[in-house]
């Protein structure tokens, strides 16, 4: 299926208004350096556990040190593309996971996933998570890479009414994701990454 230049543009204008990132790219050895020199140009993300401030015992520091090095995620590649994401990342010294991302809650730099469709209407990637590992990558990371084929971009969400039923029946988890998380919860205050990426990343692959 061949995506409509209307489509095309409405769905990055929209994604765009979110706050997304959009960059059109021609193969995965685009889509690995574009997430490459992302993630080498970004501070490393670190947790410091409340408490960690106060003396403890050498034991129960340990626990608390920040981390240095960078994390990408991306637990649903198949092995090929994996392998040519795993040797850039050796070359580059970032860590890369595709599974136990449960143990690194507090230090994925990255997640890097596909897109099953976009929707132009309102600008949003819908993926499905048939596992936990793919599910936290695009939720716990601080930046969403997500590789979208342009001839999976869809018009409406109508137009995936009968792709829905099936997973629905399969009883798979399915995410909307538009922009990156925000919220304004606390005195109406817009806050970026409380409850997810702070940057989402929308890299649209010609595959027509």
């Amino acid at each position: 299926m061949t995506v409509k230049a209307e489509s095309l543009k409405l769905f990055t204008d929209k994604a765009e208004l979110v706050s997304a990132v959009v960059t059109e790219i021609s193969s995965l050895d685009e889509a690995i350096k574009y997430t490459m020199d992302l993630c080498g140009k970004k501070e490393a993300c670190k947790l410091l556990v409340s408490g960690c401030e106060e003396g403890l015992s050498n034991k129960a520091d340990a626990l608390c040190a920040t981390k240095v090095g960078k994390t990408i995620s991306a637990p649903a590649l198949a092995e090929d593309e994996f392998a040519a994401l795993e040797k850039q990342c050796e070359e580059n010294g970032f860590t890369l996971l595709k599974d136990s991302v449960r143990n690194h809650l507090g230090g994925i730099d990255i997640g890097f996933t596909y897109a099953d469709y976009g929707i132009a209407e309102t600008g949003s990637l819908v993926l499905k998570c048939p596992g936990e590992e793919l599910r936290l990558a695009t939720m716990i990371s601080e930046v969403h890479v997500a590789v979208l084929p342009k001839s999976r971009i869809v018009d409406n969400s109508y137009d995936l009414e009968s792709w829905m039923e099936g997973n629905m029946m399969q009883g798979d988890y399915t995410a909307f994701i538009t922009g990156p998380s925000r919220t304004a919860d606390i005195e109406r205050v817009l806050a970026i990454g409380v409850h997810g990426p702070l940057e989402l990343h929308i890299l649209l692959l010609e595959d027509a």
